[in-house]
């Protein structure tokens, strides 16, 4: 026989291939191993590339976005509007006489509509080229501006349609991609029109089902993201906190109710409650001033005193309080049934809170939450201490921190391709209007659905 060197070559379609050797075999693996390594490389870009890993970015114990859906990294472009850009924005900011300040406006529940925009303005994953934007953010902090008597809601209805007009992006798309904050329980129905004219946009509220009292409600499940209410800063930053939890031993209460009545069918039978049963439910009258007004500093103090926090609706289905009992300490008891909660593809509620009927408010209530075993509201106060982080709105430097919840939550709202009604295109890819015109010359103001 002869030697292995002399055999023929085997033939392989048309070409003559030389033997598969070891080497060769060596060779295929270690290119197999780099493309497979540059591959992943290249899927998971670093954070100078405007992204974060999942696993970098929300690590919060047994809360973590879900692949499916979301991607495994934070790749967003958000361009913010400039006040300056659009006229009408000053006035949705400071009022119409331009005298309202933002760092007045960043107090209180309704301070997300300052904090979204200033981190936004900060963040990677701003962009100040329309043309390459994702998502477009519209500054306004209209609730406060209201509030202060800064613009009536006949004012903040026209305004809103004057600056929405100078925007073609805003046309191009229908307003899908455009993010508006409204803080409050009143929802996007500060706006009178938003039917009309933000009936596509993505919405930032805490406030979600209001058909309990309108006809028609303002939030979408679908388009629309539910954002945890703004907790005192006093109590969410690191280190020195107003009060500290106390141990559960040296709780004086089985649960409180820390509210004022508003007149609310529930909240008025809470304060019955309390009186009926002062050693195991406090539920203090809340003065709007005076010498009998609580402090911020009291307030918490008194919040803290309980194992359980009640958090009923009042005005609306949200309740800022539901937020403040975890950094108490106390498990939060929802008594809100129309109530949304931000966050529901990380966050199981049901190890965390308790979620309680409206219409069965009574002595069974506390009868209820006595039997809760001790080392089970324990359980619920640790879960809770791992996700509390999502209710702060820290810096995005942050790995937990509301406002990455909100960037991952809008990541899952980007679409590669944006049309409307008023939105056509040719053969060329080009993108006109009803009149044919090309997109880069569509002059405002532009008419709106």
């Amino acid at each position: 026989m002869g030697s292995p060197s002399n055999k023929p070559s085997r033939l392989m379609g048309p070409h003559h291939n030389a033997p598969c050797t070891r080497a060769h075999q060596i060779g295929a693996l270690a290119l197999v191993a780099a493309t497979f390594f540059l591959t992943r490389l290249f899927d998971h870009p670093s954070s100078s590339c405007n992204s974060y890993s999942l696993s970098t970015v929300v690590d919060v114990g047994p809360a973590s976005w879900p692949e499916r859906g979301y991607g495994s990294h934070l790749s967003l472009k958000i361009y913010v509007y400039d006040e300056l850009e659009i006229d009408g924005l000053r006035p949705l900011m400071y009022g119409r006489d331009g005298k309202i300040s933002p760092d007045a406006c960043v107090k209180g529940q309704w301070g997300t509509q300052v904090k979204i925009h200033r981190m936004l303005l900060k963040s990677r994953f701003r962009t100040r080229k329309k043309g390459e934007a994702d998502l477009f953010f519209v500054p306004s902090y209209v609730k406060c501006v209201r509030m202060m008597g800064g613009l009536s809601d006949k004012e903040i209805n026209q305004t809103y349609v004057k600056v929405l007009s100078q925007m073609p992006y805003f046309r191009l798309s229908g307003g899908r991609n455009h993010i508006f904050i409204f803080p409050s329980g009143a929802g996007a129905t500060l706006f009178r029109s938003w039917a009309t004219y933000l009936n596509r946009s993505i919405i930032l509220t805490p406030e979600g089902d209001r058909t309990d009292k309108r006809e028609t409600t303002s939030f979408n499940t679908w388009k629309d993201i539910i954002i945890p209410g703004n907790v005192d800063d006093g109590m969410t930053t690191h280190g020195d906190r107003l009060v500290q939890p106390l141990p559960l031993s040296k709780r004086k209460y089985l649960a409180n109710f820390l509210g004022r009545a508003q007149g609310k069918i529930g909240r008025l039978q809470l304060v019955e409650l309390a009186k009926k049963y002062p050693d195991k439910l406090e539920s203090p009258e809340l003065k709007f001033s005076g010498p009998e007004k609580l402090g911020r500093t009291e307030y918490f103090e008194h919040l803290r005193n309980a194992k359980f926090c009640l958090a009923p609706r009042g005005e609306s289905s949200w309740t800022l309080r539901f937020y403040e009992s975890f950094f108490v300490e106390c498990v939060p008891v929802i008594i809100s049934d129309y109530a949304e909660l931000p966050f529901q593809n990380v966050i199981d509620y049901t190890q965390l809170s308790i979620k309680w009927p409206w219409n069965r408010i009574g002595p069974e209530l506390l009868e209820y939450l006595e039997s809760v075993p001790e080392k089970d509201i324990e359980r619920m106060i640790a879960r809770g201490r791992q996700v509390r982080c999502l209710w702060v709105y820290a810096p995005e430097s942050e790995p937990c921190s509301a406002f990455n919840g909100i960037m991952w939550e809008l990541q899952r709202k980007v679409r590669q391709f944006h049309q409307s009604a008023e939105t056509f295109w040719l053969h060329n890819g080009s993108i006109v209007n009803r009149n044919l015109v090309e997109f880069s010359h569509w002059k405002p103001p532009m008419p709106l659905p």
